[in-house]
């Protein structure tokens, strides 16, 4: 196991650290590209032939990694928040279509899922990427991320002892162990933002395990940061269209199985990312099971109105439960099937590993100790 640790370490420092660096600053040069152009090129087909070859582009660089964290990391923010950010700009939409904007702001809001938050930020571009309801909601204390690190560290200690544990417990442990990476990963971006910055990220979760239906969980709730670039660039346009074709009442409908189905793509784009192998599509089937529950939701609010809802408790255990069923038998399986637990388990004991050798190096021995796993 030592003997593995130490290869991971010198993957990481050799290669994989080196191919981030080249990765982001191929993704700096292109969004100077992409600035410049919007600059010269009028929006609409030909800005979009402008910056297609960025688009291809991005969608390709994430396959020039291999770690699981860096790779993933980089392929959420370019191949999907900043593709779609780049699709809206050829229209002359969404937050980088800031007339007064400047080139490293631009750079900035483009590879990471920034809230602009300036005055000169014109009215109509406000419309067209609206802030989150519960972006507010999204600053949690030290304390509520401290208490999530603790409940990971334990997570991560518990996988010792997979094999006295029921499988069923393991994948559980599996759903809350991906919810609480993710968010003090993106905490920790949201800070180095803050600081070196000067900006804001969006908030990616609200305490999902609250929600009280799936339009509670999925719009205001689960990974904002995706809601927020989805509604602008998938929902609002095939809602406009649908509302031509089906009028007012049922163009909610289409908007939504849209946008889930758009999602449903990214995540199998991503999980191709993740592990370099064909997809199954179970997890579109997740997605495209949740558009349609959603919209069957929709309809039954539209239809009940206020006559008659579920307790708050009941409602919120029923949302949830749903949420993990699923995603335990359709989600879940597929990171799996690419190792994601392992290769994760790998790069934490190799992080650990390194942060420990350094440790003894500086001669912090109690250090050192403390990140053993």
């Amino acid at each position: 196991m030592e003997g593995d640790i130490k290869n991971v370490i010198t993957y990481w420092l050799d290669g994989e650290i080196s191919n981030f660096i080249k990765v982001w600053l191929s993704i700096y040069t292109c969004l100077c590209y992409c600035y410049l152009a919007g600059k010269i090129v009028q929006k609409g087909i030909l800005r979009f032939l402008a910056l297609f070859p960025i688009i291809c582009l991005f969608i390709f660089l994430p396959l020039k990694l291999h770690s699981l964290h860096l790779g993933i990391t980089t392929a959420f923010f370019v191949a999907w928040l900043s593709n779609f950010k780049l699709l809206m700009f050829v229209f002359d939409k969404g937050p980088l279509s800031d007339p007064l904007i400047s080139l490293p702001r631009f750079i900035t809001v483009a590879c990471l899922p920034i809230k602009i938050q300036h005055k000169s930020f014109n009215e109509n571009k406000i419309k067209d990427n609206p802030p989150h309801k519960t972006s507010k909601k999204g600053h949690k204390s030290m304390l509520n991320y401290a208490i999530k690190g603790v409940l990971l560290a334990s997570m991560i200690k518990l996988h010792d002892y997979n094999d006295q544990i029921h499988p069923l417990v393991i994948w559980i442990l599996y759903g809350f162990h991906i919810y609480f990476a993710l968010e003090i990963i993106l905490a920790i971006v949201a800070t180095v933002a803050r600081v070196s910055l000067g900006v804001e990220l969006e908030s990616t979760f609200n305490e999902p395990l609250l929600s009280t239906s799936l339009q509670d969980f999925w719009g205001r709730r689960w990974n904002i940061m995706v809601s927020s670039i989805l509604h602008p660039s998938v929902y609002e346009p095939v809602h406009k269209l649908s509302e031509k074709l089906l009028g007012r009442e049922l163009a909610p409908l289409p908007a939504v199985l849209g946008t889930f189905i758009v999602s449903a793509l990214m995540h199998e784009l991503l999980f191709y990312y993740m592990g370099r192998t064909r997809p199954t599509w179970k997890a579109s089937l997740f997605f495209l099971l949740h558009g349609a529950c959603l919209v069957v939701e929709i309809i039954t609010k539209k239809v009940v109105k206020n006559r008659w809802q579920l307790p708050r408790l009941l409602a919120t255990v029923l949302v949830v439960g749903f949420v993990m069923v699923t995603g335990l038998v359709l989600f879940l399986p597929e990171m799996l099937r690419t190792n994601a637990d392992l290769r994760a388990f790998e790069e934490y004991a190799a992080v650990g590993a390194f942060v420990r050798d350094v440790s003894r190096a500086l001669g912090f021995a109690p250090l050192a100790n403390a990140t053993r796993i």
